[in-house]
């Protein structure tokens, strides 16, 4: 493993060795035992979007492994003036230990680990979340003590989030059903990827077929970070597209929620629900934190 740019890249076994890493990090976080394994790196963080988790995260978590977070807005790089991503690429890989990009196009951090010589770490593209899943699958672990028999249910756009999920809980070996609008539906090459664990994988767009028996229910927001325009057009696809106790109803009476944060209450999600499964949410919250160092750790340790 050399980079994080997507979940489709890694094997189920990757998975696993960094979800027990991130355990082990957290429970030597939890009972102040230090951890400074990346004394004296430097990871560059690039910004192309804004964030609260991923930038507090990932600073917190180079801090913790004693090294230094740098922040670089794209404000402040020659790439938000057309300075192209190959050139950044090779000047940032003579200066630091390892980058994190959170940009809109999958095809720039792709381009990033090709011509870069250091690990490149995809903190957010319009493709992929693997960063989220990392952490949506550590707190599944925790609260269901495992994956094997578990069945998860996405509700909503077949966005970033859809593809890591599916990718993710897949190859660990869990059951999948997304419920979208046909014209939301997830890209073909994960459709592709999904055809291959047969009727381990459904998609429909019925939220109460998905969620029917389901031990895990995971949603998003309509609109994400860069379709605020699409808000209005959306809102009348997804309506319906909502994890509410009509929901929860048909799910195992033990469902956990996620929630990869920020949630729009009354869209995606009711308040009653949000709130009667806040403790699962900020976990994974949390998580995100000790699931990236895990990356850190395994990425740019010497």
């Amino acid at each position: 493993m050399k980079h994080l740019l997507k979940m489709l890249d890694l094997t189920k076994e990757e998975i696993i060795g960094l979800l027990d890493l991130a355990d082990k990090l957290k429970y030597e976080n939890k009972n102040g035992i230090q951890h400074h394994i990346l004394k004296g790196k430097t990871l560059g963080m690039i910004f192309q979007k804004s964030s609260t988790r991923t930038r507090v995260s990932f600073e917190t978590g180079m801090y913790q492994l004693g090294g230094y977070p740098l922040f670089l807005s794209s404000n402040d790089l020659q790439i938000g003036r057309g300075e192209p991503v190959q050139d950044t690429a090779r000047v940032l890989s003579r200066y630091l230990d390892g980058v994190m990009i959170r940009t809109f196009e999958q095809q720039e951090v792709e381009d990033f680990a090709k011509y870069g010589s250091i690990p490149v770490i995809n903190a957010l593209t319009d493709f992929a979340h693997p960063c989220q899943v990392l952490a949506d699958l550590m707190t599944i672990r925790e609260h269901k003590g495992g994956f094997d028999g578990l069945k998860v249910c996405y509700v909503g756009d077949g966005n970033n989030m859809a593809n890591s999920l599916i990718a993710g809980c897949l190859k660990v070996g869990m059951e999948f059903a997304i419920a979208c609008p046909k014209a939301y539906q997830p890209p073909k090459e994960i459709l592709d990827f999904a055809a291959q664990y047969g009727d381990k994988f459904t998609m429909t767009e019925s939220p109460a077929e998905a969620a029917k028996n389901a031990d895990v229910l995971i949603t998003d927001v309509w609109a994400s970070m860069g379709q605020e325009q699409e808000k209005l057009e959306r809102e009348k696809h997804f309506k319906g597209y909502q994890i509410n106790d009509e929901l929860m109803a048909v799910a195992k009476a033990d469902a956990m929620v996620l929630h990869c944060l920020p949630a729009h209450r009354e869209e995606e999600i009711t308040a009653k629900v949000f709130e009667e499964h806040a403790n699962e949410i900020f976990d994974e919250a949390e998580n995100r934190l000790h699931a990236q160092k895990a990356v850190l750790v395994t990425l740019m340790k010497d």
